[in-house]
Formats: structure tokens, sequence, C-alpha cells
């Protein structure tokens, strides 16, 4: 693939040799070069050419694996080109990528490019071991379509959702010249919204919100700056645009790609959006199409979904 920044047409066709999925696969996970076998974690293992795995010297184990042992790919039927040019393709569309396209594009079922993306977004998710500092700017947004055009048997369940007119709420923490983090959250109370801060931004630091009557009383442990949307929308450097803009193309994939996204899987829909946003190119920094992907590919391992947890017939599905 071109080392500058390859084309999807340029991913397919790297990714149509098995060799190459694997390799690719194999260096995200063991950068050393050294497979590991997933049951007894040793080392010393011999390479199955027609099965495509590797096979486990220990006497005790003898377990056969292969790269998608592990991670999200494991006990999919599908082969691993479909995996890597559906991922390729979720990450690097800027407004998304819907099923029906990935479908038509990698030759599988509607249903089944569904079940992918959510496995795949469940990769995108941030582990978020670290806090937040510098400036920070802090706002809500509302997500959903109006109760007034839906049918009325959901409309009625929509409308059981006080004061928000049937949508869900969505809460972004933005660090300027950093990383934003959102999240679906049940109510825009006090206790929720500051509770939310506390955990993601350390103390000492400038956020910057609007008038909202849940952010007052933050001056406690932050440098607290308020910019009054009914008078001003900006005040020096005091506003909250930065987020504004990511809700805006949070609203852009979900209307424009998506259409219809139940509020059940809200959350990965934001999280989707939120790893394009984090790995964008700005003017600091330039990130192509093939560091979007290594990002992503690297974060593969340990991370399940089933269809019974991604449907919520189980606990777990989060």
């Amino acid at each position: 693939m071109s080392e500058q920044s390859p084309t999807l047409t340029e991913a397919i066709r790297f990714f149509a040799n098995p060799q190459n999925c694997i390799d690719a696969v194999a260096a995200m996970r063991w950068p050393d070069g050294k497979p590991t076998c997933p049951k007894c974690g040793g080392q010393d293992h011999y390479w199955l050419a027609t099965q495509w795995r590797w096979k486990c010297k220990n006497g005790k184990c003898g377990k056969q694996f292969s790269v998608k042992a592990g991670t999200v790919f494991e006990d999919s039927p599908l082969s691993l080109d479909k995996w890597l040019i559906t991922l390729w393709m979720l990450v690097n569309c800027k407004n998304g990528v819907s099923s029906y396209e990935v479908a038509s594009t990698i030759g599988v079922t509607q249903k089944s490019a569904w079940f992918m993306l959510q496995r795949l977004r469940k990769v995108l998710q941030d582990e978020h071991n670290t806090k937040l500092g510098g400036q920070v700017e802090v706002d809500e947004s509302f997500i959903g379509g109006k109760a007034r055009n839906m049918h009325m048997s959901k409309r009625r369940k929509k409308m059981e959702l006080s004061n928000r007119g049937g949508k869900s709420i969505a809460f972004g923490i933005l660090e300027r010249g950093g990383k934003v983090r959102a999240m679906v959250v049940s109510d825009r109370e006090r206790a929720t919204l500051q509770g939310h801060i506390k955990n993601h931004v350390e103390p000492g630091t400038e956020i910057l919100t609007d008038e909202l009557h849940s952010y007052w009383g933050l001056e406690k442990e932050y440098v607290h700056q308020i910019v009054n949307h009914a008078a001003e929308y900006v005040r020096g450097h005091i506003h909250t645009n930065g987020l504004e803009n990511f809700w805006s193309l949070v609203k852009r994939s979900l209307n424009g790609t998506y259409v219809s996204v139940a509020p059940f899987h809200l959350f990965r829909y934001i999280d989707e959006q939120a790893f394009r946003f984090n790995n964008r190119s700005t003017k600091d920094r330039k990130v192509t199409n093939a560091d979007r992907f290594a990002i992503a590919l690297s974060q593969i391992a340990g991370k399940r979904l089933t269809f019974a947890e991604v449907t919520g017939q189980v606990a777990g599905s989060f």
C-alpha cells in the first residue's frame, strides 16, 4: 500500500492476500514477533500452513490458535480480509459507513455487516486511563428524532422521558488541543454531570461551560468560566465551540448515514465519532488513513461482543 495516504482501493488489494491480513494483525498483537498461545501463554509453537494457524508445542496444551484468538474477530466465520476492510471503512469515512454499504462492498448480508460494525465500534472505545487538563470545554446535547414525528406507539414511550422531548442526552468533555470524551447520560442533574467531570478532569483545570445551572459549584475545585448563550456565544477564549463542532459531526452521521439509531446503541455511535475526532488531522498533527487504521487495529485484543449482548438479550453489552 502507499505509505503516504492509502486509499480504500489499495487496502482492498493489499488485504486480498490472506498472509498480509495475518501479518498485519499479528504485528499489532505481538510487536515482538512472537505469537502467544491464548491458553497457556507459551511462545513455543509451529506454523500449520494449510490451516493458517499455529499449534502450541507445550505437551500439556497442544492448542491450535489463529491470529483471531482473543480478539474482536474470534469465533467469526468471516475471513480476515472482510474484517479489515470493514474496519478501514469505519475509521476513515468521516461521516461513518452504513451496514448496507459494507454489505455491498465485502459481499455479506446486511445483518452480518451490522453485527460486524457493532463489534468494531467496541474496539474504538477509549479506555480513559488519564484525566484531562489545560482548558476544557464541557457541554451536553439532545440527540434523537422528534417525538411528534413518530408512530403513536413509539411517541408514547418517548414522551415518557420528561422534559427532553423524547430525545437522549449526550454529554461531552473536550480538552483543547487534546481529546474529546463523550457519553450518554440519564439526565442533566448537577450530581450526574459534575460526577462525570470529576471522573475525567484534573482538579484546578479551567472549565468552560454555558450557563446551565447544573454546572454551578464547579468553582470549588476548578477555574469555572461561563458564557451566556442568551447574550453571546464567544467572549475571548471562553466558549464551547469545539464541542459544538463535535456534536454537529455526531448528528451529521446519525441523520445522514445511520438515519435511525436506537437509544440502546447510541453510545456505540458516539464512541465511533469520538475515535475519528481524536485521530483527525490538524495543523499541528498529520494523521493518515493508515495511521487511524493502525491505531484501531492495535486495540482489537480482549474485546469480545456476542450477538446476544449486542441485541440486549444478556447483560454485558457495554
